[in-house]
């Protein structure tokens, strides 16, 4: 018995020694592997609020970044990458009113002011969505040991909204200056002091740019076999190419595309897609149309934070095609006023607003306007747009009363009717709601309207589809099936009665 009590005890005690050599190589292993590669943020800090591909604002660097001693590109974008961090983790905080990351950006000094906004912040249910559009960096001195420098942002363009109990008390823009001292801790820059030098409100200026010509004879445009992806792995050109030529021999003069956000890359853009995009325009420029194009489809989230994303998606595509002899205007959203149910009005309209900016700072000589889906949201921006585009999907007898009272109400700028039409379906979900025979009067009947008060006009659209996708109108077949008749020419390439009425 005591010997198979001793043998017990031994083999417990040689398990246990196991144990522990296979716990200490596992953890030799694994610091060996960590001073062999390097320290790796993503596991040293809170990575949930780290901002890759989440917060991209305008940087713009002075010279090299200091003027006394060189400074390597290497070591100038670690500087900017934390910097752009620190703000990163500084909007969340504020958004949750928690600390998470905090201390992986500032060092303790600098945390002190931070957390006593978020105390008194959490304490009186206040909150705050913020975000930065734009940095004008300089590194002003930097150590001779490397650990030290001081950065200045000058005109940093800030926007604010501030929430008691969930209701909007607050909202500003400010372009503020600001001198920082960041210490170089563990390999990264984290910032110590910071003060606001500067401060004052955002005032844009305003701007105008004039219309090519303003007898738009029109029509929104996608390829028949590929509604809503033009630019997808169908794409062919020789197939938008004849499509064109077809549009222009029936007397139209402008398309509208479309840019699918997620589709050409978000922020990150997709160059194979911009090629794409100017080919659609070279052959418009061979075709004698002009192009609208419009920027953000198939989008509708406009959180704050999101901002400087959406700005590099614009500020790419803009730059890419803005000398393009065939473009002609910019819309920023299609039907963006159907989005302040569901996300609000003061978000939807704050990030146009900023958005018409942008594109006017990079494009100073094409138009920008909105395709708002009726008559009633119009007059939102008015003063800031140089376009007024609006869709027409109501009773046509309204129309043209509709269109008077707006033209009073907007006086002096351009105005097109962007989307109109009628569905030719008379299937199961709609009997006898309509044909080919009452979508050919439709169009006969607003042609002489349009004739009449000289309007310019984008109808929807040349062909019937044979599929519309999920992400358009759901999968509701009384929804989708009225979608696919809207053409002027049939799935089978056969022009249907409203044809002779696409233009006047």
């Amino acid at each position: 018995m005591v010997k198979t009590n001793r043998k017990i005890i031994r083999g417990v005690l040689m398990l246990t020694y196991v144990i522990i050599i296979g716990v200490l190589l596992f953890l030799v292993s694994s610091l060996y592997s960590f001073l062999n590669t390097g320290a790796d943020r993503s596991k040293m800090l809170h990575t949930e609020v780290k901002k890759i591909d989440q917060y991209l604002p305008k940087v713009t660097w002075k010279d090299d970044g200091n003027e006394g001693r060189k400074i390597s590109d290497q070591k100038v974008k670690s500087v900017e990458n934390d910097y752009l961090d620190a703000w990163y983790v500084k909007h969340i905080a504020y958004k949750t009113n928690t600390r998470v990351g905090i201390e992986d950006y500032f060092t303790e000094s600098a945390r002190t002011n931070i957390y006593s906004i978020l105390d008194y912040n959490k304490k009186n249910n206040i909150t705050v969505e913020s975000t930065t559009l734009k940095h004008n960096l300089d590194i002003e001195f930097f150590s001779e040991d490397g650990q030290l420098l001081v950065l200045t942002d000058t005109d940093a363009l800030e926007y604010k909204k501030v929430f008691k109990d969930n209701v909007l008390i607050l909202e500003t823009t400010e372009v503020n200056t600001y001198r920082y001292i960041l210490l170089l801790e563990d390999g990264f820059w984290r910032i110590r002091h910071m003060v606001k030098e500067n401060s004052k409100p955002y005032q844009p200026e305003i701007t105008t740019a004039t219309l090519a010509y303003n007898n738009i004879k029109g029509i929104n445009y996608y390829p028949q076999a590929t509604p809503w992806d033009m630019f997808g792995e169908d794409y062919d050109i020789s197939i938008i190419d004849n499509d064109f030529k077809i549009i222009e021999d029936a007397g139209l003069n402008t398309i509208r595309i479309f840019v699918q956000y997620e589709d050409f890359g978000k922020a990150n853009v997709d160059y194979n897609k911009i090629l794409k995009l100017k080919e659609v325009l070279d052959v418009a420029k061979k075709n004698n149309l002009k192009a609208v194009v419009t920027l953000f489809d198939f989008y509708g989230n406009y959180d704050v934070l999101d901002w400087t994303l959406n700005h590099r998606h614009a500020e790419k595509i803009v730059s890419a095609i803005k000398d393009h002899e065939a473009l002609l205007a910019w819309d920023i959203k299609n039907e963006p006023n159907l989005d302040f149910d569901s996300r609000g009005k003061e978000n939807v309209v704050g990030w146009l607003n900023f958005m018409i900016d942008l594109i006017k700072d990079i494009d100073k000589v094409h138009p920008v306007t909105v395709g708002w889906s009726n008559t009633e949201s119009a007059t939102i921006l008015k003063d800031k747009l140089d376009i007024i585009s609006f869709h027409y999907y109501e009773d046509k007898e309204k129309f043209e009363s509709d269109f008077l009272t707006l033209k009073i109400n907007i006086p002096n700028k351009p105005i097109i009717l962007q989307e109109f039409g009628l569905s030719s379906y008379s299937g199961i979900w709609r009997p006898f709601a309509s044909s080919e025979e009452k979508q050919a009067n439709y169009y006969a009947e607003m042609q002489k309207v349009l004739t009449k008060n000289n309007i310019s006009f984008m109808s929807w659209t040349l062909y019937d589809f044979d599929n519309v996708p999920k992400e358009v109108l759901g999968r509701l077949p009384w929804r989708t099936n009225p979608q696919k008749k809207f053409g002027f020419i049939n799935s089978l390439g056969e022009k249907k009665l409203s044809f002779k009425h696409i233009s006047n």
